[in-house]
C-alpha cells in the first residue's frame, strides 16, 4: 500500500514539474509548416487581399497602427534575427553613439563559420554607432552580445530590458532569451508583435536613419582594416531584381527551426506600411509576399481624414462610415474609429476642466493662487494601446515589470498552470495520506 502511494505521489511529482516547466513554445510555437488562416478575409466590405504564401503575415499602417491584412499576426513563431529590431532599438534608447565598445568574451565566443559575425577580435573597440549598423547591416551576432553586455552591464540584464520594453509596446507573444535571435526554445515571437516593435523603431530619428541605410564603413580600429557593409535586404538594394520602391528599411531572419522570416517599411506620398512574414522556405518568398502586401495597402487603401487625423481606411469608405468607441485615458479621452469592426486609427482630445460656477451672492474673490493650482502629475500616451494592447498610461514602470509575470499570458499557458496547482494539491493530500498511513 506504501509503495502505491509512494508510486502515486512520485508520478503526480513528476508530472507536476514537467507542467510547471513547460513553456509557450512547447504548446504553441508552429514549426510544422502549418499555413494560418487570413482573418481579415472576413471582414465585410474589406478589400480582397492577395494570396500569400508566408505561413504568418501582417500589415500595419505604422502611423496608427491599424491592421490591413492579418494572416495569424498572433501566432507564435521563431523570429531569429528579426530579434535584432529590439536588440537595436533598446541600444539607442540607452547609450550614446560615441561610446566606445570593447569586445570582451562575451562578444568574441558568438564568431563562428555559421554564424552572422564582423570577425570582432578580443580587445577590438569600436564606437556604439558602429556596432548599430554592424547589428542591423551585417546582422552581426557577437556585436548584439557585446551590445549587451555593454548596455546592460550583463547579457541577462539586457534580455530583460528588451523583454520589459516588448511589455510596454503591448507585445504579448513575445519572449527574449538573447539579444541576436540564435535558436531558443523560449525565444519566441509573432508577426503583429515584431510590427509593433518596428513601429516604435521608427518614431525614434536615430532607429529610423539606422533602418534607412544601405551602405556603411566601419573605420579601421585597433584590431582591424576599415569594414565596408551593404544591406542584406533586397527590398532595399536597388541593384536587386526583387528592390521595392518605397521601401526605406527592414531585417531579414534566418534559423532552421525559423526559417525565413522578414519585417519590412515602405513609404509612399506620406503614408507608410509594415509588413511582416514569417517562416518561409526562401527569402524570395518573404520578399515577394511583402511586395504583393504593399501593393495592396498602396492600392486598395486610401488616407482620409478624421477630426484632423489620417487614417488609412478601404477605398471609397468616408467619415460617415466609421464608428466610435471613447475611452478615458487620465486627463484625455481615447477616441476609436472602426470600420466594419475594424479598428482604423484613434483620436486623443484634450479634456476641457469644467469651470466651477460663479457665486454672484459673495464678492470676495479667489486669490490667484487658487485659481492656478492643479495636479502636477503628468500623463504620458502610449499610441500602442489604441489596440487595447500597451500597458496602461498610469501605471510605473515598476508596476508593469510586476504584472509582465501574470497578464498577456495565453489561454493554453494559464490551463497549464491551473492544471499544475490542481496536480500539486493532489499530491500534497496524498503525501497527507501516507502520513497518517504510516503513524
Amino acid at each position: 500500500m506504501n509503495k502505491g502511494i509512494y508510486r502515486i505521489a512520485a508520478g503526480v511529482g513528476a508530472v507536476v514539474i514537467l507542467v510547471s516547466s513547460c513553456t509557450v513554445q512547447a504548446s504553441m510555437v508552429t514549426t510544422n509548416g502549418t499555413p494560418a488562416a487570413v482573418a481579415t478575409d472576413s471582414i465585410v466590405n474589406w478589400p480582397a487581399a492577395p494570396a500569400v504564401t508566408s505561413e504568418t503575415a501582417v500589415l500595419m499602417d505604422a502611423d496608427t497602427g491599424a491592421i490591413l491584412y492579418d494572416k495569424g499576426m498572433d501566432e507564435y513563431r521563431y523570429p531569429a534575427s528579426t530579434t535584432k529590431l529590439m536588440t537595436l532599438l533598446v541600444a539607442i534608447e540607452n547609450s550614446s553613439p560615441k561610446d566606445i565598445v570593447t569586445f570582451t568574451e562575451t562578444g568574441v565566443r558568438d564568431v563562428t563559420w555559421d554564424s552572422s559575425n564582423i570577425n570582432a577580435q578580443l580587445g577590438e573597440s569600436m564606437t556604439m554607432k558602429d556596432c548599430w549598423f554592424a547589428a542591423y547591416i551585417k546582422s552581426a551576432n557577437e556585436v548584439c552580445a557585446q551590445i549587451a553586455e555593454y548596455v546592460g552591464g550583463t547579457e541577462a540584464n539586457f534580455v530583460d530590458m528588451m523583454n520589459q520594453k516588448a511589455r510596454q509596446l503591448g507585445c504579448t507573444h513575445t519572449h527574449f532569451v538573447n539579444a541576436s535571435g540564435l535558436p531558443d526554445e523560449n525565444h519566441y515571437s509573432c508577426a503583429e508583435d515584431l510590427a509593433k516593435i518596428m513601429r516604435a523603431g521608427l518614431k525614434n530619428a536615430r532607429f529610423r536613419k539606422v533602418l534607412e541605410t544601405v551602405n556603411y564603413t566601419i573605420p579601421a580600429t585597433n584590431l582591424s582594416a576599415a569594414r565596408p557593409m551593404h544591406t542584406h535586404v533586397p527590398l532595399l538594394a536597388k541593384e536587386s531584381s526583387l528592390y521595392y520602391e518605397g521601401c526605406i528599411g527592414g531585417k531579414t531572419g534566418f534559423s532552421t527551426e525559423a526559417q525565413n522570416c522578414l519585417a519590412t517599411v515602405a513609404e509612399r506620398n506620406g503614408r507608410t506600411y509594415i509588413v511582416v512574414t514569417m517562416r518561409d522556405a526562401d527569402l524570395g518568398i518573404n520578399c515577394a509576399d511583402s511586395t504583393v502586401l504593399f501593393d495592396y495597402a498602396f492600392n486598395s487603401f486610401d488616407s482620409i481624414e478624421v477630426d484632423g487625423k489620417a487614417m488609412t481606411v478601404p477605398k471609397g469608405v468616408t467619415v460617415a462610415d466609421l464608428t466610435m468607441k471613447s475611452k478615458e485615458k487620465g486627463t484625455r479621452t481615447l477616441n476609436q474609429y472602426y470600420y466594419q469592426g475594424q479598428f482604423v486609427g484613434y483620436v486623443t482630445v484634450e479634456d476641457t476642466p469644467t469651470p466651477e460656477p460663479v457665486q454672484e451672492a459673495k464678492e470676495t474673490t479667489v486669490p490667484e493662487s487658487s485659481e492656478t493650482e492643479s495636479t502636477s502629475t503628468t500623463v504620458q500616451t502610449d499610441e500602442t494601446d489604441t489596440n487595447d494592447t500597451a500597458v496602461s498610461e498610469q501605471k510605473s514602470v515598476q508596476d508593469q515589470i510586476s504584472e509582465m509575470h501574470t497578464e498577456g499570458l495565453s489561454s493554453t499557458v494559464k490551463m497549464l498552470l491551473i492544471i499544475g496547482g490542481a496536480m500539486i494539491i493532489v499530491l500534497i493530500g496524498l503525501l497527507i495520506a501516507l502520513h497518517f498511513k504510516n503513524s
